[in-house]
């Protein structure tokens, strides 16, 4: 997957986060040490920043979660690395899908410190993610 989203957005499927750790980490690596840490970062771990996290719960198949892609940019572009923002496909990870009992996509979600703080389902501006995601900030 092209990582179209700039080094600094964290986009990360869960399925291929080990290996999207490795290639972040390892890209401007000037030395041989690397934490074992990053590479076996948990979605718990993720979702327990201290930083706000922003879920996109989303289906390769649905046309507004493709809508999504760019917005989703533009609130990674405004706030930069004040917030991390992770997509989970809903097909791929019905489990977690279940957990947080998201019924449609795309649904975002805002987590800080490992707690479910917003959620909802629908697209959104950009303008109001951004709303969102500064009150945990």
């Amino acid at each position: 997957m092209k990582h179209f989203f700039g080094s600094a957005f964290l986009s990360i499927f869960i399925e291929e986060k080990i290996k999207m750790f490795k290639y972040l980490f390892n890209r401007n690596k000037k030395n041989s040490t690397q934490t074992q840490e990053s590479k076996t970062m948990t979605f718990e771990e993720i979702i327990s920043s201290d930083k706000p996290v922003l879920l996109d719960f989303f289906a390769t198949w649905c046309g507004p979660c493709q809508m999504m892609g760019p917005i989703l940019q533009q609130v990674k572009e405004e706030l930069g690395d004040d917030v991390k923002i992770l997509k989970v496909d809903v097909d791929k990870y019905q489990d977690l899908a279940a957990r947080y009992q998201v019924q449609g996509v795309p649904t975002f979600a805002v987590f800080k410190n490992g707690e479910l703080l917003w959620k909802e389902s629908g697209a959104r501006p950009k303008e109001q993610l951004v709303e969102i995601v500064k009150k945990y900030i």
